[in-house]
């Protein structure tokens, strides 16, 4: 049971610990490619990663928070060859599928970290590093006795906002309506962050629609994107 008195940035509850086999290509997507492309979060050396050593070059780093299973991330990376792109996910069997579709794709800027984004931004993340965080359809949480556990929290986003570079960019997108008002309205309250928009941004087009978004649209609720950049 929760205390009254932890601290509400927590490590474990803003995300389902899923389980679940690998299948066969996951596992040899895993035994092939994690020892180049794939880091643990709980067996990182002390202090910030050396992108520019793990990627062999110095360019903008992009965090992806939650690639699920990978459908977007590796369209996303593939789209943008200039940027090092990092994703971290609990799921293991979704880094697996991640990593097929960058093995098919031929992803030479994708790296991946299996573990906890909160830890992974508090201990080895450097401050005004990051040029964007991308947080696409988090865990809503949608019972109102759970909402505590979103991931989207005051002391998050002023962790997030830590790690940006100035004038980096903050995307999130949601389909839950009380969870798209609750980023808004946490993000706003960021001193280091700007909306970009009065309110919710249009919908790239340049980002794919996910599974989630199409049950989304089927269910009728309406998918929000908010956009915020460091001050």
């Amino acid at each position: 049971m929760e205390s009254e008195h932890q601290p509400r940035l927590r490590s474990v509850v803003s995300y389902v610990q899923r389980g679940g086999r690998m299948t066969v290509g996951q596992q040899r997507a895993w035994e092939h490619h994690w020892p180049q492309l794939g880091r643990e979060v709980s067996e990182l050396p002390p202090g910030p990663i050396d992108f520019a050593e793990w990627f062999g070059r110095a360019a903008p780093v992009l965090l992806e928070i939650g690639s699920g299973m990978g459908e977007t991330t590796a369209q996303l990376a593939a789209a943008e060859p200039e940027v090092n792109y990092v994703a971290v996910e609990v799921y293991e069997a979704g880094l697996g599928q991640l990593m097929l579709r960058a093995e098919k794709l031929a992803l030479e800027n994708l790296r991946l970290l299996h573990g906890d984004a909160v830890i992974l931004l508090r201990e080895h993340i450097a401050a005004e590093s990051l040029s964007g965080v991308r947080i696409f359809f988090p865990d809503p949480w949608p019972k109102k006795r759970h909402h505590k556990r979103r991931l989207v929290q005051p002391e998050f986003v002023k962790l997030v906002a830590s790690r940006l570079a100035p004038g980096g960019i903050l995307h999130m997108a949601t389909d839950w309506a009380h969870y798209a008002e609750q980023m808004l309205a946490v993000c706003s309250a960021e001193p280091l962050l700007r909306n970009r928009f009065p309110d919710w941004a249009p919908r790239p087009g340049w980002r794919p629609v996910t599974k989630f978004e199409q049950r989304a649209d089927e269910d009728n609720r309406e998918s929000h994107d908010l956009i915020f950049e460091r001050l």
